[in-house]
């Protein structure tokens, strides 16, 4: 993952030349890197990011970077792999990678895909997810579309444009992948700011959420109130230790709908000041960690101070799916698991 950003790449790499951006458009099997990754191969050689995990798929991408950032257009690259290659980049058996090669003078003024990014990137800085689509035949074209409803270039077509824009409306709520739209095929590349998962407590549970969420490329904020707890000894994979009172700092986080707090403390100290905050704030999930009679107690309380029963519902308790796990590392997947289904919108 390239930390700057696409375009960041780009006008490092380019300085006033062009590049060639490679993305990984479809893999077979199951692959480590994600459809989406991004390589970025200047003219005077210098690469940034990369397709897989390298070996001779990623050789393979830069020598055909190369010949299109020296003689421009774009090409859909296959690359046919037996089973010791596709082992190599992380497939579980043979098959077919498929990477976009593209050729961007970011300095032109002129380039609607590196226009395209820019606009993305306006996006995510915003805090907003963002939907490239570019066809994988044809001339170049590119049409963004926002979750705030915003579009940005076009395919060409306002019919066709018409159509990519509701099959991205879905593409932002699930992942990148090519989709069909009449004869012509057209990669939906999705890009969103990463989803915060607040930890309140720090106890064996929240270390093995910091862990697991790390994997699911989600950042991590864990709040205790014990200094001796909230160590970087024990949270090497928190992006964020706070220590103190956790309605404070929760106070201090921009709420949002890719901000999911999950009340792991099972003390009411904590967590009554917290789902106040929350409660009218529009997070995208909150659950706190306890029995259904213990959760009924928590909204009854709450009911009493004016909140609704619509509010109320809002709270995820007992948290997580339920999997029929006990142990802190069982607990901490079933709280993940039901962050991604409220997320992807398989749960309310």
């Amino acid at each position: 993952m390239m930390t700057r950003g696409v375009i960041g790449d780009l006008d490092l790499l380019a300085g006033g030349g062009a590049v060639t951006l490679a993305t990984l458009v479809a893999a077979s099997g199951s692959t480590s890197k994600k459809v989406g990754a991004k390589m970025v191969v200047g003219e005077n050689g210098q690469l940034m990011g990369g397709v897989t995990i390298g070996g001779c798929v990623d050789a393979q991408v830069v020598e055909a970077a190369d010949e299109i950032v020296n003689t421009g257009g774009r090409r859909l690259l296959s690359i046919s792999l037996d089973d010791d290659e596709a082992f190599e980049i992380g497939l579980t058996c043979g098959g077919t990678v498929d990477v976009l090669l593209e050729r961007i003078a970011p300095d032109s003024g002129r380039d609607v895909i590196a226009d395209a990014h820019r606009a993305a990137h306006r996006a995510l800085e915003s805090g907003h997810a963002a939907v490239i689509v570019t066809p994988l035949d044809g001339n170049t074209a590119a049409l963004v579309v926002t979750e705030t409803g915003t579009r940005h270039g076009s395919l060409g077509e306002a019919s066709l444009d018409a159509t990519a824009t509701s099959v991205a409306s879905d593409v932002l709520r699930n992942s990148s992948r090519v989709e069909s739209i009449g004869d012509r095929r057209f990669f939906f590349d999705r890009q969103a700011p990463p989803m915060t998962l607040v930890i309140v407590g720090a106890g064996q549970i929240a270390m093995s959420l910091t862990r697991m969420a790390r994997e699911l490329e989600m950042r991590s904020i864990v709040i205790d109130g014990r200094e001796r707890y909230a160590t970087p000894e024990r949270f090497p994979d928190a992006d964020e230790l706070c220590v103190g009172m956790p309605s404070d700092i929760v106070a201090e986080i921009s709420p949002n709908h890719r901000v999911a707090v999950a009340l792991v403390a099972h003390d009411y100290k904590y967590e009554l000041p917290v789902l106040r905050q929350l409660l009218r704030a529009p997070v995208g999930y909150i659950g706190m960690l306890g029995s259904k009679k213990r959760g009924a107690a928590v909204r009854e309380l709450l009911r009493e101070e004016g909140f609704t029963d619509e509010e109320l519902a809002r709270i995820h308790t007992p948290i997580g799916l339920d999997l029929g796990g006990k142990s802190p590392p069982e607990v901490a997947l079933s709280i993940l698991a039901e962050v991604v289904a409220v997320r992807s919108g398989k749960r309310e």
